[in-house]
């Protein structure tokens, strides 16, 4: 479970909390003790958590994963050293608003894969290739991934994608048309499919 150090102290004024907050935030950066930096951020679809190491997005976590559980996970996973920093996602932050107010199609941020492995790295990488508005099949994805028979796999790697929206799942559909499921929920899929057909 996380902790928040400054739930402990006595009641001070807010100001005094976030300035403190900030300086302990921009020592840990600067003594290299920070790894992962998060912030939340409002969505159509819900609140995000979003996660960065100094390679780059490493985690997108929609409010039903429950962002207390995804920060244990990677406490454990990449490090204990884990701070909210928002200004550090700044730049996701701000690229993800241009894509749900319709003026971004694509992400130009970077990402770090190292929670994704093997073929599911592959898939994800695949994924870029699905252009806005567009969809295509968990067949098709897989065909392209070279695996045409690891139609079950692809749909594990979009499930598991550790950071959807930016690497787009939700463009991944059933050979029927229908929405399938996802990370997020099934209504988030349909929200983000809807957004990008109307564009």
């Amino acid at each position: 479970m996380t902790t928040d150090l400054f739930a402990a102290l006595p009641a001070t004024d807010e100001a005094v909390q976030v300035r403190l907050r900030a300086r302990l935030t921009a020592a840990a950066d600067r003594e290299g003790l920070l790894d992962v930096a998060y912030r939340t951020v409002d969505s159509p679809v819900g609140p995000l958590l979003l996660a960065a190491t100094g390679a780059g997005l490493v985690r997108v976590a929609f409010s039903v994963e429950d962002h207390d559980a995804v920060l244990e996970s990677l406490a454990g996973e990449i490090s204990p050293r884990i701070l909210a920093a928002p200004a550090r996602l700044d730049p996701v932050a701000r690229e993800l608003d241009e894509y749900f107010t319709g003026h971004r199609h694509e992400f130009d941020v970077d990402v770090d894969f190292r929670l994704a492995k093997g073929f599911r790295r592959e898939v994800l990488q695949h994924l870029a290739e699905i252009p806005y508005g567009g969809t295509r099949s968990y067949a098709q994805v897989a065909a392209a991934a070279g695996s045409p028979k690891a139609v079950r796999a692809v749909g594990t790697a979009c499930a598991r994608n550790p950071v959807p929206l930016v690497v787009p799942c939700h463009r991944v559909v059933r050979s029927d048309g229908s929405a399938g499921r996802y990370r997020g929920g099934e209504e988030a899929k349909r929200v983000l499919l809807a957004l990008e057909a109307a564009a």
